[in-house]
């Protein structure tokens, strides 16, 4: 049986990367899925899944009020996977502009998702929030410091909101990606191109020896946004060969 038949799901930053790979994967398990990104790269992963593209910005409430009327009335899930990041470098190196749209893109939009979709969450008497954190809001990296400061608020933002739309039957929760060289911020992370020697050094602190690749990073969310995880709110998985342990 599929774990997502009938249901309906946005997905943003799902152009490419893990969020393509959770569009696909919640296909497969018989989800309408809302294809979102910011770039029309969007629209061949719609194609390809039978879904439906809509080009938005996250950072902005009057596109996410477009996302969401998309959806309308039948919204089940939002997998808030639309992230940025400020390439590798010194913390007092990052600007102020580079500073805003890490925060904007990583944390305001799950704000901005919350204040479109809980209403209609509230209408169906059920929902279920996914955001796609990091390990490096559980583990930081020297060089990241703003990045993993942004992770720690969707992990801090997502287990409040737990807690606050419980009472409302809407489930919140986060997936915790490790690095992977697949996605289109791999190298701002890597700080330059993504060398085999920069992949060495990576992979040395992952114990199960491997990258998170968008299908680890889709089953989590499938897991988490079905109704086998009926009863699991506020929590965080990390999907990294024990990288964080």
């Amino acid at each position: 049986m599929m774990r997502l038949k009938d249901k309906l799901a946005i997905v943003t930053g799902a152009g490419s990367g893990f969020g393509a790979g959770i569009a696909r994967r919640f296909a497969q398990e018989g989800a309408q899925v809302i294809v979102n990104d910011v770039s029309p790269a969007g629209k061949e992963v719609a194609r390809e899944i039978g879904g439906r593209f809509v080009q938005a910005d996250v950072t902005k409430g009057g596109d996410w009020a477009k996302l969401v009327q998309a959806a309308g009335d039948k919204l089940d899930i939002v997998v808030n996977n639309a992230g940025w990041t400020h390439r590798n470098k010194p913390y007092l190196e990052v600007t102020e502009a580079e500073f805003d749209k890490v925060y904007a893109v990583n944390v305001k939009s799950i704000y901005l998702s919350a204040l479109h979709a809980v209403p209609v969450f509230r209408r169906r008497g059920s929902g279920c929030f996914v955001n796609i954190a990091s390990t490096a809001g559980v583990r930081p990296r020297p060089g990241l410091t703003v990045y993993n400061s942004s992770k720690w608020a969707v992990i801090g933002m997502s287990k409040s909101m737990a807690g606050e739309f419980g009472k409302d039957r809407i489930r919140v929760n986060c997936v915790n990606p490790v690095f992977s060289p697949e996605t289109a911020l791999s190298a701002d992370f890597a700080g330059g191109a993504v060398t085999e020697e920069a992949k060495s050094r990576f992979l040395a602190t992952i114990p199960l020896g491997r990258f998170s690749t968008p299908l680890d990073v889709a089953n989590a969310c499938l897991y988490l946004a079905s109704d086998d995880a009926s009863f699991i709110s506020g929590v965080c998985i990390e999907v990294d060969g024990a990288r964080s342990v």
